[in-house]
């Protein structure tokens, strides 16, 4: 769930998903659509479908004991199989996140790009030299801690420190401008246009939604507010907008409210109290929030798609 997810962000998603899952059996026992559920507002949904799939492995095959077996899983790669190794089982793996590789791109006052392989196999084998073997999980989480609260991206709290004297950039001046990255990709604006319609005779209170095509395996599953677009001619005021970014992509979404129009696309109609209970799509969580739609159950609004 950390994974490119504030702390504060994840703890109640965190906190709500294990008393629904409290142990491996019922999370491979759970249907992919309750895991979706829980995820939802979280983003990056492949981590939770790739959370489901490892507990299957982990139910049919057994519980892992090491690093190579930990790899075999789904979704786990070589960051989060050394955490995992070296905290729980003891074995000297180096778990080399981003903070671990801004403090190791500063000892060394390494220039490398930091997303070039040649660069980034540098600083893991590094990483591993001055790995302590014998209390690995202790100093791979202080290697973390000391990247994410002292040697932190633009202003380096050097003189808190405790390895300043060891670090090659501070002698040399060059520790604000480490690790060298490329610049970011130039951020696409994107106009969206969604509907949400006010119920029917027999749909009063309730909101409809449409399902994501299975083909679409980022939000397959998901349920979404209509593009105003699907209806024509519809006639509908412009409420509410929101912003929703996804990865490079600014959406600058206008939601439209009105009387349903007579022809609607495969979907259904949800009351409030059904919607905590579906899969919904971050950007419809932040509408039916502008909207004022309040969902029972842990949903805070995330930046991730």
């Amino acid at each position: 769930m950390l994974q490119q997810t504030r702390v504060g962000a994840v703890i109640p998603y965190y906190e709500r998903f294990v008393s629904l899952f409290p142990d491996v059996e019922a999370l491979a026992r759970a249907s992919e659509a309750d895991i979706l559920t829980a995820w939802s507002g979280l983003g990056y949904y492949s981590r939770a479908r790739n959370l489901h799939r490892a507990a299957k492995q982990v139910v049919a095959l057994g519980q892992p004991g090491n690093h190579e077996q930990l790899m075999e899983l789904t979704g786990i790669g070589p960051y989060t199989a050394a955490a995992i190794a070296s905290i729980a089982f003891g074995e000297p793996q180096a778990a080399v996140d981003g903070n671990v590789i801004r403090v190791v791109a500063r000892l060394l006052n390494d220039p490398g790009e930091i997303s070039s392989p040649a660069t980034l196999r540098r600083f893991r084998e590094e990483a591993g030299r001055l790995l302590d073997p014998g209390r690995p999980g202790d100093f791979n989480q202080a290697m973390m801690e000391l990247g994410a609260t002292v040697c932190i991206p633009r202003s380096p709290d050097c003189a808190r420190c405790p390895v300043a004297r060891l670090c090659a950039a501070r002698a040399a001046g060059t520790e604000r401008e480490l690790p060298v990255k490329l610049k970011k990709k130039v951020v696409r604006e994107v106009e969206l246009d969604l509907a949400m319609f006010s119920g029917r005779l027999n749909d009063r209170g309730k909101v409809f939604l449409i399902r994501r095509v299975p083909e679409d395996r980022r939000l397959a599953g998901f349920w979404e507010l209509p593009s105003k677009d699907l209806f024509p001619g519809w006639r509908g005021r412009a409420t509410r907008e929101i912003v929703h970014q996804i990865v490079n992509d600014r959406f600058r979404v206008t939601v439209w409210q009105g009387k349903a129009p007579g022809n609607l696309p495969a979907g259904a109609w949800f009351t409030p109290s059904e919607l905590a209970a579906i899969p919904l799509a971050t950007m419809a969580l932040k509408a039916l929030d502008a909207a004022g739609i309040t969902l029972t159950g842990v949903r805070p609004s995330s930046p991730s798609p």
